[in-house]
């Protein structure tokens, strides 16, 4: 009788009007502290509710729905600009035929009503995006999806991310791909310096010297000596005389270069030491010069350089790349862990809240105690960098003034010295 009575009151007019304006005021006043422009949501705990009430799993799925519609509500009037939800993984395939295609004529059911009655959307000007792997969707959904997107496109004030079907690894996997794809085509010209920084190259040489025990005896530029052979080390020995010209030297360092490759093309006398090998006649014949001519060099192609990738570089890739940062991760069924969900855009400062509320439970006053935490949490933050800050600057001029004494000390002493 006492719960019967309660709930009447509380769905009285009077009653919801209160409620309505304790919530509205409540709102506004989260709106006087930093808010999140970027929350994702783990929507945990639909068919679990269905099991404790002894309903169709699909009927906890529709009141998460509902939930959600009313969180969207929440996280829009309180300024939150990006909001990111995970609605099917791409592990849910793995679950029993028939609560997968509920799940998947649920989302088509829901996606047209968003369409026919989307005053939500339109009132916040939010527009719906579908994140994940679109090859795995039905075809007639895939229509929906597809409707959706094209009917909220206009609206540039806010975004919903749906993650259907979806998981981090797959995520991530794309990017890498993209990535790839995007540094092995071919540059048009050389913009820049080498594909691979010099000093790396030198220290691969090195290590393969150093392995073959070749690293004292020389290096990349200049061979072991036991490689020189005779030829190269008589013309060698012939460079240092004064009245050889400098080409000698260029030969010798030539026949130096060629040891491991074909037999060298000039030829010297051993028995004389001041013989110069003389190379052999290299003017082409008649038959010669028309392929040759017709023979031109191949362009040489460039690539961007695999050092310029960054971790900026991944997450353009990504498909939140153009979202803000996640502010704050919130998931519900008292679960602790993430499920494979945002692990490449959870960071250092990202607020993860686990909450002991099946999602079709969770309403506002479930969430205002997180974004309380959260806005406590970032007004600390900032507070203890502004006293980091304080306590540097203070230091300086605690130093400045130090070497200001010192330097008037000096030139005291260097008065009283001289006088």
């Amino acid at each position: 009788m006492t719960a019967r009575l309660r709930k009447w009151l509380l769905t009285s007019p009077p009653a919801e009007w209160a409620i309505s304006q304790l919530r509205e005021l409540l709102i506004g006043a989260l709106r006087q502290g930093p808010v999140p422009r970027h929350i994702a949501f783990v929507m945990d705990g639909n068919r679990r509710f269905a099991r404790d009430r002894r309903i169709e799993s699909i009927e906890g799925h529709h009141l998460g729905f509902e939930a959600l519609a009313k969180i969207l509500e929440v996280c829009y009037k309180a300024g939150v600009t990006h909001v990111t939800i995970y609605a099917f993984s791409i592990e849910n395939f793995k679950r029993s035929k028939y609560e997968v295609d509920a799940l998947m004529d649920m989302a088509k059911v829901k996606l047209n009503q968003m369409c026919q009655h989307g005053d939500l959307l339109d009132r916040y000007g939010a527009c719906i995006r579908v994140l994940g792997q679109r090859e795995l969707i039905k075809p007639d959904v895939l229509k929906a999806v597809d409707k959706a997107v094209e009917m909220t496109s206009r609206n540039g004030n806010a975004v919903l991310n749906i993650c259907f079907p979806y998981t981090s690894r797959d995520e991530i996997t794309t990017a890498v791909r993209r990535t790839v794809d995007e540094w092995s085509q071919p540059l048009p010209e050389r913009t820049g310096a080498s594909p691979f920084k010099e000093d790396r190259i030198t220290q691969n040489i090195r290590k393969q010297n150093k392995g073959t025990g070749n690293e004292t005896e020389g290096t990349y530029l200049s061979p072991p000596k036991s490689m020189l052979s005779p030829s190269s080390s008589t013309t060698s020995l012939s460079s240092n005389g004064d009245s050889l010209p400098d080409s000698r030297s260029s030969l010798s360092s030539s026949t130096t270069l060629h040891q491991s490759s074909s037999p060298p093309f000039f030829t010297a006398d051993l028995k004389d030491p001041l013989s110069i090998p003389s190379p052999p006649p290299t003017t082409p014949t008649l038959q010669q010069q028309p392929q040759q001519q017709q023979q031109q060099p191949p362009q040489p192609t460039y690539h961007p350089s695999p050092e310029a990738i960054t971790t900026s570089t991944l997450t353009s890739h990504m498909f939140t790349a153009d979202n803000p940062p996640l502010d704050l991760l919130v998931r519900t069924s008292s679960v602790h862990r993430l499920s494979d969900f945002m692990l490449w855009q959870c960071h250092q400062n990202t607020e993860i809240a686990f909450l002991d509320v099946l999602w079709p439970e969770f309403d506002l006053w479930t969430f205002l105690p997180v974004l309380w935490e959260w806005q406590w949490r970032q007004k600390k933050m900032r507070s203890e960098n502004e006293d980091g800050k304080g306590r540097v600057q203070g230091r300086e001029r605690s130093d400045s003034r130090i070497r200001a004494d010192r330097k008037k000390t000096v030139k005291r002493l260097v008065g009283e010295a001289l006088d």
